[in-house]
C-alpha cells in the first residue's frame, strides 16, 4: 500500500473547482488537484432525474488527513450533498509518493 489516496469531488464549474484546489494545496491538505472539465452527471435528486455539466477534481493526499480534507471540502463546497469519494492508491512512483507526502506533511490548518 502506498499510503496515499485520491479523492473525487465534482464541482459545478471551473471557477469554484479552482478555488477549492487552490485552498487545499495552499493549506497543505492536498499535494495536487487535477481539474477535469467536461463531466456530464446524470443522477436522481429529490425524486427527479437531473443532468448537469460539472467539473471533476482529483485530489491527491494521504489517508491520515482525510478527515481534515473532507471537512475543508464541506466548508467550501456549494452543494448540499457533495460527492466526496476516496480511493486507496495501491502502488505508485516512489518519487511521486515521496513528493505527495512532503507536500501534505508540513502545514497545520
Amino acid at each position: 500500500m502506498a499510503d496515499a489516496i485520491e479523492i473525487h469531488v465534482t464541482m459545478p464549474d471551473a471557477e469554484r473547482a479552482t478555488a477549492l484546489a487552490r485552498a487545499l494545496v495552499d493549506e497543505g491538505l492536498a499535494a495536487c488537484v487535477n481539474i477535469v472539465p467536461g463531466v456530464r452527471s446524470i443522477y436522481r435528486w429529490e425524486g427527479k432525474l437531473q443532468e448537469d455539466d460539472e467539473v471533476l477534481c482529483l485530489i491527491k493526499t494521504r489517508p491520515a488527513i482525510f478527515d481534515r480534507v473532507r471537512g475543508r471540502i464541506l466548508e467550501l463546497h456549494p452543494y448540499e450533498v457533495p460527492e466526496i469519494l476516496a480511493f486507496a492508491v495501491d502502488e505508485g512512483s516512489p518519487a511521486y509518493l515521496d513528493w505527495l507526502h512532503d507536500a501534505t506533511a508540513g502545514r497545520k490548518t
